[in-house]
């Protein structure tokens, strides 16, 4: 099954050792991460501004995600869904890639619940959903 990690996922996934890194993980093990060139801008600007990580460990990141993730090109939507256009790159990234799943902590794409066939949900609710399918 294909997913997106939204930005703010993958960003806590490398920045902490917590929830959204078990997901980043298990993700890599089970799924199929579909990721843009416009996540990964996002990643890397983030993790060097905010984060203040060292331009070279930002780097070896962003070359991780783009050998184990698949980096999709997508379609834009024909109208704005969301007040921010970066989710609307997100959402357009998974309406173009038959993906399952957006997995994101923000409440501005989680209200949405679903977009098309995708469904929107925490990092909370894909574990959980995660480790019923392993039984």
């Amino acid at each position: 099954m294909n997913i997106v990690l939204d930005t703010n996922v993958v960003v806590a996934a490398f920045a902490s050792r917590g929830l959204c890194s078990s997901v980043f993980e298990l993700s890599l093990d089970r799924y199929s991460i579909i990721i843009s060139k416009h996540i990964l801008t996002e990643v890397h600007r983030i993790l060097f501004k905010k984060f203040k990580m060292t331009e070279k460990n930002v780097e070896s990141i962003i070359e991780y995600l783009s050998e184990y993730c698949f980096v999709k090109e997508y379609m834009k939507l024909n109208k704005n869904i969301c007040r921010d256009k970066d989710d609307d790159e997100i959402l357009a990234l998974a309406k173009s890639n038959d993906v399952g799943y957006i997995i994101t902590g923000d409440n501005d794409l989680l209200i949405l619940k679903a977009f098309g066939l995708t469904k929107i949900i925490s990092p909370r609710e894909f574990w959980e959903i995660s480790k019923k399918e392993e039984m």
